[in-house]
């Protein structure tokens, strides 16, 4: 019997390799891979940063609780002029103290904050005296952080939050959590939609939790239902939570800049000096006689001037020249809704104005920073956005123990569970590949330790492969 060409068509047809077809659903699978290895490793990061940063939302009523009597004053006469607050203060303090920066009592109760340099302290760190503005009694001496103000009970915990009391390395632990929790809650948030398109029924459990549902299935549903309702809180903290990291935030920073979102500073010099001043420079030195002695009754006398000017709320810190050729700086400080950060320089020997910033003219970017820093903080809406920051940051820490209690209870008898299944960008048309791929590169380059831990990701895929190929030829 004779075969014809016809006949052999077929089998060489047959026989012929041709590319893969694109396999649809490979960007579920992809996000699926994603959000395992991304909980399963970074977890542990974001479940320290999520319980740190509960307990962190409620520090400004715990600061109010422990140190009432420092914050509050009991006296109801009329307040001393400035110079008279000091004075007590720097009597307190003894020596030849003079203040470095002095926040006058912003309501009726509550006291001055007299702030003094202190070679034992840390970086923005001052040693704060409370004084009573009635009667220039001393309420209280502690040591106060930044701008914020925050009192030791917060700044304790603000430091666990932010580099777990490790000093400048500790930060990579809360920048690798902030810089993550946004991708991974995305990934679970594609998950989600996902599953709600293909869903027949049972839509409802993925939005409130089915309790009749055991094991697995259980846990999933919490996961999924609790997921979706914080995934833009998870998201917002992200965002916010890496304008403070060492690394992707200098990113931040720069790209600002560079599209004209930068925050303007007050320029501090007076004319003719060519001396450098940084925004912290004011915990260094404090007198100097060509712009002014910080003399107590110039802080009233500067007061007074830049209230005319701009300042106009109760929340204010003065500031003495930091070095000679450096002006006086008056700036609110209220960082509670509506916004208020205006300021001013004053040159102390002629008392003229030398500059002035307005939040009013901030540009957008620079002002939806200040916004996001202010709500990440919990102190943009007061009690009601502290209370929002710990149920959201208790629901992101419940949802890493939820997810690896998936992951365990999938496990088989011996071992650990498996993770989703490999190859998911071999199923991907070019394109998407290609869109991946330039996605990762401009990730890895805005925020380092995702482009680092990516490697490590694809390092991992690679040798469990390796490992699962080799057994399945010995088995």
């Amino acid at each position: 019997m004779t075969t014809t060409d016809a006949d052999r068509a077929p089998a060489l047809a047959a026989s012929d390799p041709s590319p893969p077809r694109p396999r649809k659903g490979w960007f579920t699978a992809l996000l699926r891979r994603l959000h395992f290895f991304a909980g399963v490793l970074v977890g542990p990061f974001i479940l320290v940063a999520a319980l740190s940063g509960a307990l962190y939302a409620i520090t400004p009523t715990l600061d109010r609780i422990v140190y009432a009597h420092e914050l509050t004053a009991p006296s109801t006469a009329a307040p001393l002029p400035l110079a008279d607050q000091i004075v007590a203060a720097e009597r307190y303090v003894g020596g030849d103290a003079s203040p470095v920066a002095v926040r006058p009592a912003p309501e009726p109760g509550a006291t001055t904050r007299v702030m003094f340099a202190d070679p034992s302290l840390g970086e923005s760190e001052t040693r704060a005296v409370f004084v009573d503005p009635g009667t220039a009694e001393i309420r209280g001496d502690l040591t106060a952080y930044g701008t914020s103000g925050a009192l030791p009970v917060r700044t304790w915990v603000s430091d666990l939050h932010r580099n777990l009391h490790l000093g400048e390395p500790g930060r990579w632990y809360s920048e690798l959590a902030a810089s993550w929790l946004g991708i991974v809650a995305l990934a679970g948030l594609g998950l989600w939609v996902g599953r709600m398109r293909r869903a027949r029924r049972g839509r409802v459990d993925l939005v409130r939790p089915n309790r009749s549902h055991r094991g697995y299935r259980g846990l999933f549903g919490w996961h999924a239902s609790i997921g979706v309702w914080v995934v833009l809180g998870a998201v917002f903290l992200s965002a916010t939570g890496i304008t403070w990291s060492a690394f992707a935030g200098a990113n931040v920073a720069d790209l600002r800049a560079a599209v004209g979102g930068g925050t303007p500073a007050l320029s501090t010099s007076l004319e003719g000096e060519t001396g450098a001043g940084g925004e912290h420079a004011h915990h260094g030195g404090t007198t100097a006689a060509p712009s002014g002695a910080a003399n107590p009754a110039t802080f009233d006398a500067v007061l007074a001037i830049a209230q005319r000017i701009n300042v106009n709320t109760g929340q204010v810190e003065i500031k003495p020249p930091s070095a000679a050729g450096k002006a006086w700086v008056v700036q609110e400080i209220q960082r509670s809704f509506p916004t208020e950060v205006d300021a001013v320089a004053i040159d102390g020997s002629t008392m003229q104005v030398t500059d002035r910033i307005n939040f009013a003219d901030f540009p957008l970017l620079a002002k939806l920073s200040r916004w996001g820093i202010d709500t990440h903080m919990g102190s943009m809406f007061g009690l009601a956005n502290q209370l929002v920051l710990f149920v959201v940051a208790l629901c992101i820490a419940a949802l890493v123990v939820l997810g690896y209690a998936m992951w365990w209870r999938r496990r088989p008898t011996s071992g650990v569970a498996a993770p989703p299944a490999r190859g998911a960008l071999r199923g991907a048309p070019w394109w998407g590949i290609a869109l991946v791929l330039v996605a990762a590169v401009c990730l890895g380059i805005l925020l380092p330790f995702v482009g680092y831990t990516l490697v490590v990701f694809v390092v991992l895929d690679i040798v469990i492969g390796l490992v699962q190929r080799r057994r399945g030829r010995t088995g």
